[in-house]
C-alpha cells in the first residue's frame, strides 16, 4: 500500500458490513461512520505508526470516544514487536487499532475504551532487586546498553578484584572477603570470561579478567576494609 487512501476501501467495507454508513474526509477526520443514533466512529488512516498519528487520534477523542487508528499490518523482522508496542499504547490511550493486510483483510486488534493495565509484580520485584543490588549510581540515565554497569557486573568485578589481590582462591573465601553471596556461581558461570577453574571449588583470574578490571577502572583498596573503589 503506497497511499493512505488505499486503506480506505477495506476499512469502509468492514464497517459497512457491521451496519455503518461510512464517509471519507469529513471535517478533519479521515473516515467517519454512523449507525443509527450511536456516537460516530472516527478512523485515522496512516501508512505507518507515528507520533503525529497518535496526536491526531487523541484530538478526535474530544468528538467521540469511538476512535480507531488504521495502518498497514507491519512486516519484517521487527513487525511483532512494533505491533505489540503500539497496541499497548493504543490501549493506554483508549484508542482502537486496526491493521490492513496486503490482501485487503482488516484485523481489529482492540476496540476503544478505558484500559486498566495489571501491574506485573514479578517485573516490579526484579526492578527493585536490581536497584538495591546496584551500588551507587554508576550509569548516566539514557545511556545505551553497551557499557552499562549492572549489579551483576559489580559483583563480578568484586570477585575479579579479590582474585587479583589474593590469587587463586576457593569460592567460599571469595564470598567471605567480598560479601558477594553468589560469588562461586558468578565465577563458575563465567559470563565475561574473567575466571577459570583451577581445581574443585578454586578459581583464578584470567588475562581477560585483568583487562576487565582496567577497562572498568576497578581495584581493591586494601585500606578500606574490603570496600571497592
Amino acid at each position: 500500500m503506497n497511499r493512505e487512501s488505499d486503506l480506505y476501501p477495506p476499512v469502509k467495507a468492514l464497517l459497512e458490513r457491521q451496519g455503518y454508513e461510512v464517509k471519507g474526509e469529513v471535517g478533519a477526520a479521515d473516515l467517519v461512520a454512523r449507525r443509527g443514533q450511536e456516537p460516530p466512529v472516527i478512523v485515522e488512516l496512516k501508512l505507518r505508526f507515528a507520533l503525529t498519528l497518535f496526536h491526531q487520534a487523541v484530538r478526535r477523542l474530544s468528538v467521540t470516544e469511538a476512535v480507531y487508528i488504521a495502518v498497514p499490518r507491519p512486516t519484517g523482522r521487527t513487525a511483532r514487536r512494533v505491533l505489540k508496542d503500539n497496541l499497548a499504547l493504543c490501549r493506554r490511550l483508549g484508542l482502537g487499532l486496526m491493521t490492513v493486510r496486503e490482501d485487503g483483510r482488516v484485523e481489529v486488534h482492540c476496540d476503544p475504551g478505558p484500559y486498566a493495565p495489571r501491574q506485573n509484580k514479578k517485573a516490579a520485584a526484579r526492578l527493585l532487586r536490581e536497584f538495591n543490588r546496584l551500588e551507587g549510581d554508576p550509569n548516566d540515565g539514557g545511556a545505551t546498553r553497551h557499557g552499562i554497569v549492572t549489579g551483576y557486573r559489580q559483583d563480578a568485578l568484586r570477585c575479579a578484584a579479590c582474585l587479583a589481590q589474593l590469587g587463586a582462591s576457593r569460592g567460599r573465601d571469595v564470598v567471605k572477603v567480598t560479601g558477594v553471596k553468589v560469588a562461586t556461581r558468578i565465577m563458575r558461570d563465567n559470563h565475561y570470561g574473567w575466571f577459570e577453574k583451577v581445581s574443585t571449588g578454586v578459581y583464578a583470574l584470567t588475562d581477560q579478567g585483568r583487562e576487565g578490571l582496567v577497562h572498568w577502572a576497578y581495584s581493591w583498596d586494601e585500606t578500606a576494609t574490603g570496600e571497592p573503589r
